[in-house]
């Protein structure tokens, strides 16, 4: 289970690293809007995954911070990515607005998965980042270019 978990936080980061590098491209405000929310996701992601995989030490406040800013941007999909809008730099596939329902679900699936993260100790923060990683991997494996 930790070698999972530490692989899953090893993916997340790898496959949100490029999101800030994509959104300085964009010009689109929208697709700009919607890569920022990503990239606040990606980076707060990667604080857990850091802490559970070892990389840096484990933090109660800056886990808790961590958690409360993916579940706050979690919740702002579907509101971010509900105009049908595209820019040239977005990996938004259009699957998005014609599976809204399923993307929908998973865009909640990650709040769910990040609500249920205990950032109070190391082991809850493993315990949690697998469905994190999970969630961020189901979505983008249909959803992302």
């Amino acid at each position: 289970m930790q070698i999972f978990m530490k692989s899953a936080a090893t993916a997340i980061v790898l496959m949100l690293g490029l999101t800030p590098a994509i959104a300085a491209d964009a010009t689109n405000p929208a697709a700009i809007a919607r890569m920022q929310l990503m990239k606040t996701i990606g980076a707060n992601t990667k604080v857990l995954g850091g802490m559970a995989g070892g990389k840096i030490g484990f933090d109660a406040a800056a886990a808790a911070a961590a958690k409360a800013a993916i579940v706050a941007a979690a919740g702002e999909i579907d509101a971010k990515f509900a105009p049908k809008e595209t820019d040239p730099a977005s990996e938004a596939k259009p699957e998005i607005w014609t599976n809204w329902a399923d993307f929908s679900a998973k865009g909640m699936a990650l709040k769910t998965a990040a609500e249920s993260l205990d950032p109070a100790s190391l082991d809850g923060i493993k315990a949690g980042m697998g469905a994190i990683g999970g969630s961020c991997k189901a979505c983008h494996s249909v959803y992302r270019m």
